[in-house]
């Protein structure tokens, strides 16, 4: 256990909250003017993470907090009194929370071990508008045309993995994906070039919540938001009033830039994979009697 004096976890916990007022002083500004903004606004709305909760800090399992104001933590869910101070007790876990991490952390380990794939292009914004009237970002226009979209959607031919993508597909767009996932085979399909695999840490670090530090929480965020503005240049949509260029994918310059971009975002998500199963290996390890049966469990990472 790492034992912080009140001095040390007040400046860890200052730190956090002021790196990222960065993004949630803006969004609260724009609320307050009843105003929106697709990229910088998603993480909020689609993960339903208000920013009172990117703003609690948490020092993550296997940290115990010391002084007087550390008793403040004990009104909080997960959090016990040890012999040093206050620390989160996953061995307090309710049972439905404890069978959730193992299937948690096998899905990010085994996701990690499957080669990315990196030729998506970002097909999947154009699949949802592929021969539909219903558009998803309707107040921001089109930089392309309906008859433009049709033919880069079915010359290039969507390969998308994610099924939280995959379902906002047009009903006519589906059949045209390389893959046809389902909530039951999403785990499977997983892999580490995915932007929205990628972006999705940013969730399951919120899941393991208070046992992930706020750091490595703050770190998913972070890479989730510069996902976004990918996911977004590389749309059919025009967001240049908004100081995003298009990363036009119809050209194979276009298409050399996201794919670059996306094997970066995929160097930066692997150590946060990493470090997120290390935190279900934790928790894991603190639930009386074991969550799950060790002999069975997937390789861990001192193992590699």
């Amino acid at each position: 256990m790492e034992v912080l004096s009140e001095q040390e976890w007040h400046a860890r916990r200052e730190h956090h909250q002021q790196r990222v007022r960065r993004w949630i002083d803006p969004r609260l500004a724009r609320r307050s003017k009843n105003e929106g903004h697709p990229i910088e606004d998603f993480l909020f709305e689609y993960y339903a993470y208000r920013p009172g909760k990117l703003l609690k800090w948490h020092p993550g399992i296997g940290v115990v907090l010391r002084g007087d104001t550390a008793g403040e933590y004990l009104y909080q869910k997960g959090y016990s009194e040890v012999a040093d101070g206050i620390t989160a007790n996953a061995s307090r876990l309710p049972p439905r929370r404890v069978e959730a991490i193992p299937w948690l952390r096998d899905m990010l380990f085994r996701s990690r071990e499957r080669p990315g794939l990196f030729g998506c292009w970002g097909l999947h914004e154009w699949a949802m508008v592929y021969r539909t009237e219903s558009i998803r970002h309707g107040q921001w226009p089109l930089r392309v045309t309906s008859r433009q979209i049709s033919e880069i959607v079915e010359s290039l031919g969507p390969r998308c993995t994610h099924y939280d993508a995959f379902r906002f597909f047009s009903a006519v767009a589906r059949p045209l994906n390389k893959f046809q996932p389902t909530r039951l085979t999403a785990a499977a399909l997983e892999q580490p070039g995915c932007l929205h695999a990628n972006m999705d840490l940013y969730k399951w670090a919120f899941m393991l919540a208070p046992f992930t530090a706020s750091e490595l929480v703050a770190d998913c965020f972070e890479l989730a938001t510069k996902i976004r503005a990918l996911d977004m240049q590389a749309s059919p949509y025009d967001f240049t009033a908004l100081g995003y260029l298009p990363v036009k994918i119809e050209t194979p310059e276009g298409r050399a830039e996201y794919e670059s971009k996306q094997r970066e975002f995929a160097l930066c998500a692997a150590p946060l994979r990493d470090r997120l199963v290390t935190v279900c290996d934790q928790i894991i390890e603190k639930v009386p009697g074991g969550a799950v049966d060790r002999e069975s469990r997937t390789t861990t990472l001192s193992q590699r």
